[in-house]
């Protein structure tokens, strides 16, 4: 199986993190999820940005439909 990435994009660090917590909590994820800072396109504001959680998962074990879920608690959403 291919590497699979699973890209949760959330409003803000904070709800990032806390979305990185949940994910060890809930979900067992092994490896820390790693969190990037997104500027959206063509804003230098560095309040106009995004934040992803990016989840490693060469297994394939998460299923896609309730990280989306746990995005969508913190008004994030999965790629």
């Amino acid at each position: 199986m291919d590497d699979v990435r699973h890209i949760l994009v959330l409003p803000d660090r904070e709800a990032a993190e806390e979305v990185a917590e949940q994910l060890l909590e809930r979900f067992g994820v092994r490896e820390e999820p790693e969190l990037v800072r997104e500027a959206l396109s063509g804003e230098d504001d560095a309040e106009d940005a995004q934040w992803l959680v990016v989840v490693e998962d060469g297994d394939g074990e998460y299923a896609p439909g309730p990280l989306a879920e746990l995005a969508a608690e913190y008004d994030g959403w999965r790629e």
